[in-house]
């Protein structure tokens, strides 16, 4: 049966290894870094210019998990948008690189490292995600490998 949201997208037969995805890029501005700070990660060096600028990251940083929240924005708009998706099933091996400052732009690459279907489900595919966030100056700010589950145009094919 055709699912009427995602008939027009790409399912999982459609990805392939070794795929890459240009993630564009996202400003960092101080009131973002401060609005998610003060919801989601208080810290002085999220917060506030002074205690940031004697921190040991010298100024107002995001938070990491900012970093992570605007890579999987930038993931959403440019490829899970676009396919069948049906939701994140966990990452892992996450490592923070660089701090991202105040008027950083961020983006980067996600490379499709593994497909393969679901032996109990063999309605979904489940893509692997190698994440590669830089900043403006070419440094690694994010890396992270993700699992999403994919819709499998032909589950008839795993048998």
């Amino acid at each position: 049966m055709t699912n009427p949201v995602t008939k027009d997208r790409r399912h999982f037969e459609d990805l392939a290894v070794g795929e890459v995805i240009d993630l564009g890029r996202t400003a960092v501005s101080k009131e973002m870094i401060i609005s998610f700070a003060r919801e989601f990660d208080p810290f002085p060096f999220h917060l506030d210019e002074e205690a940031a600028k004697a921190s040991l990251l010298g100024g107002l940083a995001s938070s990491g998990w900012q970093t992570g929240a605007l890579s999987l924005r930038m993931l959403v708009d440019s490829f899970l948008s676009t396919i069948a998706s049906c939701g994140g099933l966990g990452f892992r091996d996450l490592k923070w690189k660089t701090p991202v400052m105040v008027g950083d732009t961020i983006g980067g690459n996600v490379t499709i490292a593994g497909l393969r279907r679901s032996e109990s489900h063999p309605q979904w595919g489940i893509v692997t995600l190698d994440f590669d966030v830089r900043n403006q100056k070419d440094k690694p700010v994010l890396n992270m490998r993700l699992a999403n589950l994919v819709e499998c145009r032909t589950p008839e094919a795993a048998a």
